[in-house]
């Protein structure tokens, strides 16, 4: 018993030390977003003498938040029907197809998840340029897709293989084809997968910039992160409108998608990792 109460106390405190640290700097960021840049210059840890909320106004109305968050919301919503829409029965196949060809095939998806994407930015630009792609939302959103399927795909599997074949026997001894099991039975299996992987993906797309300032170059289409960081100017920097800018972009957005999702999204993550 002694031995069980340390052990948790333990646990406990790692626990209690790991969530102050990342906590730690969204608090600051949502306190300093309230301040001057002169008051978060004397003392960052300190109060607001006064709240600031022109940060906020002045963030969205010179950053343009208004339409770049649509252009954001856009391409994270092309992203993730994309990946779904393939990740799927690419998953569905490489779970029930068994073969060295076929399992090298799933290898090969799954080391290309740490395929890092300035390896292939420069060739992906000019071909792009080539075929008249770039300042275009699809197109980003295509290039987002390839990042993020095998991710998809190697998630997806899991849950696959955890769905007893004997379900889809099932169903072939009734009639059914093999692309109608596929959707009748399996697909309504996957949900908690694909939801999972709906909001990894739309928050990987919605969070990513390097991709996103090199192929969207119009102001026209551009993202509400790169937009984030047209506020950096060359010689001084509004640190409290920067900071009420990132509140809006990156914090917000996240802390309503966790809030509204969260039960769905701790399930999806553990639903497929016991095979059945």
């Amino acid at each position: 018993m002694t031995e069980t109460r340390w052990g948790r106390a333990v646990a406990l405190t790692l626990i209690g030390i790991a969530s102050f640290g990342s906590l730690l700097p969204i608090a600051l960021a949502v306190l300093n977003a309230f301040k001057t840049t002169v008051e978060i210059n004397l003392n960052p840890l300190g109060l607001p003498a006064r709240l600031q909320w022109e940060n906020f106004a002045s963030a969205w109305r010179n950053a343009s938040l208004g339409p770049s968050l649509l252009h954001s919301a856009e391409l994270a919503g092309l992203t993730i029907l994309m990946v779904c829409l393939t990740a799927a029965p690419c998953a569905y196949v490489l779970a029930r197809q068994q073969g060295r060809g076929w399992r090298f095939l799933g290898f090969y998806f799954m080391a290309s998840i740490t395929v890092p994407a300035q390896l292939y930015l420069f060739p992906l630009y000019f071909l792009f340029a080539k075929l008249g792609l770039v300042n275009s939302i699809p197109a980003v959103a295509l290039i987002y897709t390839a990042m993020l399927l095998p991710f998809a795909i190697f998630l997806l599997r899991t849950y696959v293989l955890a769905i007893p074949k004997a379900l889809e026997e099932a169903a072939q001894v009734d009639g059914a084809k093999p692309w109608q099991a596929f959707f009748y039975v399996i697909l309504p299996m996957m949900r908690p997968g694909l939801l999972t992987v709906a909001i990894i993906v739309g928050l990987n797309a919605w969070n990513e910039f390097v991709i996103a300032v090199t192929f969207l170059q119009n102001d026209n289409n551009v993202t509400a992160i790169v937009k984030f960081y047209s506020l950096t100017g060359q010689y001084s920097t509004d640190w409290g409108e920067m900071l009420a800018a990132a509140i809006i972009i990156v914090l917000l957005p996240v802390v309503v998608v966790f809030v509204l999702l969260q039960r769905r999204f701790i399930e999806g993550m553990t639903a497929g990792a016991v095979k059945s």
